[in-house]
């Protein structure tokens, strides 16, 4: 996630929600949230907890320096309705690791400063689900997440071997993190975690000891997620490391399906799981739904293309009668995903007759081609590949090629600027079957 503000510690409201009982009080984006019960409110927790009492004394400051005081009743956990600028109130943690893997380190430069702050924060892990590393933190902090029950929280935790972790993240630190999640455990909270794989350095056999480690823990843990190593052409100064080929994505597979097997005996539970990207590279067929028991890791790419696949198959089953759509349109992905989108394409076209629907996989030059996934396509990518094509009547892209809140790409252009540039229509659809079909039919 982007913060768009992550250095202001001002309450400032942004928004303030139709209906809600701040619009009543006529409190509005520009004041300043004070207090609540005479208490200082810190940040986002601090405010979540304050506000959730059926009576509060709220003081707000005006944009004139006024001080407003309203006495509140209302339902208990009734929230008021207030967005902040700065969506922590305080200000975001930064992630002071320096990670083999990290991505941010592999940014070209130039690109807008937002871009390249790393958060470590446990208060975005519960919000938005960011993933952090539990090694930024203090053990007042580590107390705090137990004492407001922060759950589920996501842990990016790589490896349980101690000395291997603290070289992975250059932090010495990072080796307490079997010790911090066993405390979670004992506080009976919800933790998902991650695996970021690094060939030859956490897989073999340390991702074996990872794995029986984090089990123990069941079922805090609830869900283990293996993803590969992203690695950019930005690496000239950082460790050399080796990326994911056909082959040895193959031998992780089959190493993640005897896993999956183990522990649905073991614990009921398949427990770990592949992200898409081993699937794609390896053009293995994806798991069943049921397989993935309920997609908890869909927003890091695991189960996502199979998610998108039944939707798109429910949608395209509510059509009882073939419709006509005489349009030619270029659905745009990355090349990690071109084989998937061109069946998907093959399927809407049973239902749905008359259109031309061209799938297109955009080379990433922007970050190298060893970026292959649709979400890292840049605006500038797509004009210099798209520009041969004319006669069309629209792009399709995913709209996780995009800032979450604004139509723009990593390289700062707007999805007008690449419409203007081309001169056809860039229509963004979100990573859903119902708003795919919904633009194509329409």
């Amino acid at each position: 996630m982007e913060l768009k503000n992550f250095t202001e510690d001002k309450n400032i409201i942004e928004e303030v929600a139709k209906g809600s009982i701040a619009e009543e009080l006529e409190i509005e984006p520009g004041d300043i949230l004070l207090s609540i019960n005479d208490i200082p409110v810190k940040d986002i927790i601090d405010y979540k907890y304050l506000v959730s009492d059926d009576y509060v004394v709220v003081a707000i400051e005006k944009k004139d320096g006024d001080i407003w005081e309203f006495e509140i009743e209302k339902d208990f956990d009734e929230d008021l309705g207030l967005v902040f600028t700065n969506p922590l109130i305080d200000k975001a943690k930064s992630c002071r690791n320096k990670c083999i893997f990290c991505f941010i380190d592999q940014l070209p430069p130039n690109m807008r400063e937002t871009l390249y702050f790393k958060d470590d924060d446990s208060r975005l892990s519960f919000l938005q689900g960011n993933f952090i590393t539990l090694t930024n933190m203090s053990d007042e902090e580590i107390d705090r997440i137990i004492r407001y029950r922060l759950s589920p929280i996501n842990v990016s935790v790589h490896t349980t071997n101690p000395e291997l972790r603290i070289k992975m993240l250059n932090n010495k630190n990072a080796g307490r993190i079997y010790e911090i999640l066993k405390r979670f455990k004992d506080a009976n909270l919800e933790v998902n975690c991650q695996i970021v794989l690094v060939p030859g350095i956490n897989d073999g056999k340390e991702l074996e000891r990872t794995l029986e480690d984090l089990s123990k823990l069941y079922p805090t843990v609830e869900s283990v997620a293996v993803v590969p190593i992203g690695i950019t052409k930005y690496r000239e100064k950082l460790k050399k490391v080796e990326p994911y080929n056909k082959e040895s994505a193959n031998e992780l597979l089959k190493f993640i399906f005897d896993k999956q097997n183990y522990f649905l005996k073991k614990l009921g539970t398949r427990f770990v799981f592949a992200s898409d990207e081993f699937f794609a590279m390896t053009k293995t067929k994806l798991p069943k739904s049921n397989d993935y028991e309920g997609f908890p890791q869909l927003e890091n790419g695991v189960g996502l293309m199979k998610s998108f696949e039944d939707e798109i198959m429910i949608e395209l089953k509510k059509i009882k009668t073939p419709i006509n759509n005489n349009k030619r349109y270029i659905l745009a992905t990355g090349t990690l995903a071109y084989d998937f989108i061109v069946k998907m394409k093959e399927k809407i076209l049973e239902k749905i007759h008359g259109i031309e629907l061209t799938v297109i996989p955009i080379v990433n030059r922007f970050f190298g081609e060893t970026i292959t996934v649709a979400g890292l396509v840049t605006g500038q990518d797509l004009v210099a590949q798209l520009s041969s094509y004319d006669n069309i009547d629209g792009i399709i892209i995913p709209r996780s090629m995009m800032k979450r809140d604004e139509e723009i790409f990593l390289d700062n252009l707007t999805i007008e600027d690449v419409s203007k540039a081309l001169n056809i229509p860039v229509i963004s659809s979100e990573v859903e079957g119902k708003s795919l079909i919904d633009i194509i039919k329409n």
